[in-house]
């Protein structure tokens, strides 16, 4: 009997799932998309707190880049450390690929999946550097280990071999023995303020709410996308 063909794909054709959590309807929509954006990621950290849902800060950032003289969209997970009407703030090595993109090209599109609670929320808008002190006020806030690995990792490049981080990690834990971790001059955050913001609620046979946010001169315009 031949053996199983273990690299062989499962039917992905009948793996769906009905959506029945909720509806959201204009009526209901507040004038302002960062009002429904901080009820609904409300919503998801007290999913947090009952363990459906992990990581509800969890987002990813999309930007183009040039690769061998070709423009290519490429996409990341991040965590999304703040957000009030100026946008949606996240940090990194500016250094790093998603950095060097941003700085040639600042136009990005944001995403946050939040699957138990049959939620998305899509983001599009140009993203700025934060201050240096804004920079120094989060990275004071991270866990030490966070803090070294940020000065051991030259994010997005090529790594020699599998113990070269694990030996600059113990670098940096050597440079900073017995001291506070300082902010790398490489590393701090991005506000992208938004001018598109979608609001996906899973709805059954796949019609699905959208309501998507518009920035104008006077404010925001909303309206509703076919699913």
């Amino acid at each position: 009997m031949p053996e199983a063909d273990t690299h062989r794909a499962a039917d992905l054709s009948r793996e769906r799932l009905d959506y029945t959590a909720g509806h959201l309807s204009e009526e209901d929509a507040p004038a302002d998309p960062l009002t429904l954006f901080g009820s609904w990621l409300e919503a998801a950290l007290a999913a947090k707190e009952t363990g459906t849902l992990p990581e509800p800060t969890a987002m990813q950032v999309g930007t183009i880049t040039e690769r061998d003289g070709v423009w290519r969209p490429s996409v990341r997970t991040v965590l999304l450390k703040g957000f009030d009407p100026s946008g949606f703030t996240f940090f990194t090595n500016r250094t790093s690929a998603k950095g060097t993109a941003l700085a040639a090209h600042p136009e990005v599109a944001l995403h946050l999946h939040w699957a138990p609670l049959q939620r998305a929320v899509r983001v599009e808008g140009t993203a700025t550097p934060t201050t240096r002190a804004e920079d120094e006020e989060y990275f004071a806030t991270r866990p030490r280990g966070s803090q070294l690995a940020a000065w051991a990792s030259a994010q997005s490049t090529q790594l020699p071999d599998e113990t070269a981080l694990q030996t600059s990690y113990e670098e940096a834990e050597r440079r900073f023995a017995g001291t506070d971790v300082a902010c790398p001059p490489f590393w701090g955050g991005y506000r992208v303020a938004p001018e598109r913001v979608e609001f996906w609620q899973g709805r059954p046979s796949r019609l699905h709410d959208r309501l998507l946010y518009t920035r104008t001169a006077d404010g925001w315009r909303l309206g509703r996308l076919a699913p």
